[in-house]
């Protein structure tokens, strides 16, 4: 939402016109708040550097994933995912960064002996 308020700078035009780095510097910092939040109200004994590690993660691995979809769209010829949320590109498009992100951020919650 950010990128689209204030996105001048294209992140990958070719792939997602509307990708800015003003969205991705906004989704980062949303990522940062939303770790600490978790870390703060759930996960209160979790080390500060395993929720660096964490953070690091979600912040790459979801912008990421979103670019994936977006080239997956562009190969099929599409530009929504569906008509299922009407203004937001589809329901793919709405949890995209989720599905590529969620499996790595489990599998180092796993290995760092994460659990809630």
């Amino acid at each position: 939402y950010l990128g689209s308020a204030f996105g001048k700078h294209r992140l990958a035009p070719h792939v997602s016109p509307k990708k800015s780095w003003e969205g991705f510097a906004g989704g980062i910092a949303l990522t940062a708040f939303g770790v600490w939040f978790c870390r703060t109200v759930f996960f209160g004994e979790l080390a500060v550097g395993t929720a660096v590690a964490l953070f690091v993660a979600l912040a790459l691995l979801a912008p990421v994933g979103d670019l994936v979809e977006s080239v997956f769209k562009r190969d099929a010829g599409v530009k929504d995912s569906s008509d299922l949320i009407p203004g937001h590109g589809g329901f793919l498009d709405r949890t995209d960064s989720l599905y590529f992100a969620a499996p790595f951020v489990l599998a180092l919650m796993i290995l760092l002996g994460v659990s809630g």
